[in-house]
């Protein structure tokens, strides 16, 4: 297949020179070993996921590092956080040098370059293809059958079915990941909580109400929750609060870093199927969601969106915090635009006066208007790069 652009790849390569240590992290089989043999063709690669070259490094590390050139690509470098310590001392003394590193575990990742690599490095996070970056490949496609196929890269590099794809993914590398990382005694509890979160994607996850239906505590959900975030398997949307301290008090809401993946946890094996699933909306409000995660993500930025729900229950499916100034943003599968789209944008813009500088409705249908403020837009034109 020929390569595809990845937006990120501009940061990447804009601030490179300036950072003797590249860190990207995501979820497996996002494109990383590709992406970064893209744009450093000439650098030497290890992947230490191989256990026999993982032995042979940890058995000198010192040589190994000692022995890189010009830079060095080392995928799933949380497998020997030993080398942290001597990337440290080399870049110190040979910036000349420069190390990629990769990992699909961001908790183990992240954890070894505070203690070692703090201030030297510049992190990364690669997720599943944009919109943007596949255009024209899904421009023929429904977007049932987008949602269902998600946005991995082996979807559309691989003559594979979505469901046998997914299939495979989750039972690889989900749960063998996070059977490694946690200490799951009953793997088909954890098999049944996380069908359940998919079954409460675009909703608040209610923990308690969760032990209930796994008789699992609070806490161990908690840690488990945790980890699938670290996996890049969820990632929970805040809710927005003018009061920060309030806002971290409030239940988040959780979704999906793809809807392949949501959509075969959720047990729909065709695009039939999901035409007429009552989670239908919510998968398409994960893809919108999702897509506004990478398109921060991919500027080396952190994610600057929240939900909004008062005590009355109005509620805008996303806000977008820009400074001072709100995005609002309300997120519908109907392929039918109505006024009443922005019936709960208009009550809560009331609240927050001048700092709401920009509005949208993003839906499904065919119709794309927008003036300075107010914005009607067809899901795959809205601009999420801007």
């Amino acid at each position: 297949m020929k390569y595809i652009d990845r937006i990120i790849s501009e940061s990447i390569k804009k601030n490179s020179p300036f950072y003797r240590v590249t860190v990207i992290t995501g979820p497996r089989q996002s494109g990383k070993t590709t992406l970064c043999r893209h744009l450093f063709p000439d650098y030497d690669y290890v992947n230490l996921e191989q256990s026999a070259l993982r032995e042979i490094i940890s058995s000198n590390p010192q040589g190994f590092i000692s022995g890189v050139k010009k830079g060095v690509i080392i995928d799933e470098a949380h497998y020997l956080p030993e080398l942290f310590s001597y990337i440290q001392v080399e870049v110190d003394n040979h910036p000349e040098k420069h190390f990629i590193l990769t990992g699909s575990s961001n908790f183990a990742l992240l954890q070894q370059i505070t203690q070692s690599l703090a201030g030297r490095a510049d992190l990364y996070t690669l997720l599943p293809f944009s919109i943007q970056e596949i255009k024209e490949r899904i421009s023929e496609m429904t977007t049932l059958e987008l949602l269902f196929q998600g946005l991995y890269p082996a979807a559309y590099s691989q003559d594979q079915f979505p469901e046998r794809l997914y299939f495979n993914y989750y039972n690889t590398y989900i749960e063998r990941d996070l059977h490694r990382l946690i200490n799951v005694k009953n793997l088909s509890l954890f098999q049944l909580f996380i069908r359940l979160c998919a079954g409460r994607v675009g909703s608040e996850c209610n923990l308690s109400a969760l032990t209930n239906e796994t008789g699992v505590s609070v806490p161990t959900l908690r840690e488990w929750m945790s980890i699938m975030e670290a996996s890049y398997i969820i990632f929970k949307l805040q809710p927005y609060h003018a009061n920060i301290n309030k806002r971290l008090v409030k239940t988040p809401k959780i979704y999906f870093y793809d809807t392949g993946i949501l959509c075969f946890l959720l047990g729909i094996e065709n695009v039939k199927q999901l035409e007429t699933h009552p989670l239908r909306g919510a998968i398409f409000e994960n893809l919108v969601v999702s897509e506004f995660m990478k398109s921060r993500l991919n500027k080396g930025k952190m994610p600057n969106s929240y939900f909004y729900r008062d005590s009355r229950g109005t509620e805008i499916d996303l806000v977008q915090v820009v400074a001072n100034n709100l995005h609002f943003y309300e997120v519908k599968s109907s392929q039918t635009f109505n006024a009443k789209f922005f019936d709960n944008i208009k009550k809560v813009s009331k609240l927050f006066g001048d700092q709401v500088t920009k509005t949208a409705v993003i839906y499904d249908g065919e119709e794309t208007m927008h003036s300075q403020l107010n914005g009607i837009y067809n899901f795959r034109q809205f601009p999420f790069d801007k």
